[in-house]
């Protein structure tokens, strides 16, 4: 096991995790208000429609991101990448940089509003072929990525 320290990820990666876990429970949410103020239950259960929804917006937007944030994390050395993730399901990666193919940095929509960015390292081989790092500040995955390149591109010669 590795036991070099990991270096944490940007925090707007929590701020963006935490959006897409709103904008995931959002349209139950309106569907419980819709069933509450519609009257589908007698009276003193009107607004029961919500509690369950709202419980689950809770823990998703609020503690599930947090744990996420926290369980990540990466050490970057001369050869390889170690990425670390896993709330449940812990998972341990290094990718050697003999072994990148080729190397992307990617931004959605919301991590572009917040200026960061997923590091993708392709691989040979089909099992787990490529590795994502999420979380990082743009200009710092930009710069992993040349990083990376250059040391493929020496290896190469």
């Amino acid at each position: 096991m590795d036991t070099e320290p990991l270096t944490k990820l940007d925090p707007a990666y929590a701020t963006v995790m935490r959006i897409e876990g709103t904008l995931t429970v959002l349209p139950f949410l309106i569907a419980a208000l819709v069933m509450g103020v519609a009257g589908a239950l007698p009276a003193p259960w009107t607004w029961a429609p919500m509690i369950v929804p709202l419980l689950v917006a809770l823990v998703m937007v609020l503690l599930i991101p947090m744990k996420r944030y926290r369980s990540r994390g990466y050490h970057i050395s001369d050869d390889r990448l170690r990425v670390v993730k896993g709330v449940m399901f812990h998972a341990d990666t290094v990718v050697p940089f003999s072994r990148v193919q080729h190397l992307d940095v990617e931004q959605g929509p919301l991590e572009r509003a917040f200026g960061i960015s997923r590091l993708i390292l392709h691989t040979a081989g089909t099992h787990n072929s490529s590795v994502t790092l999420p979380g990082l500040r743009h200009a710092d995955a930009v710069a992993m990525r040349e990083e990376i390149r250059q040391h493929v591109k020496r290896e190469s010669l």
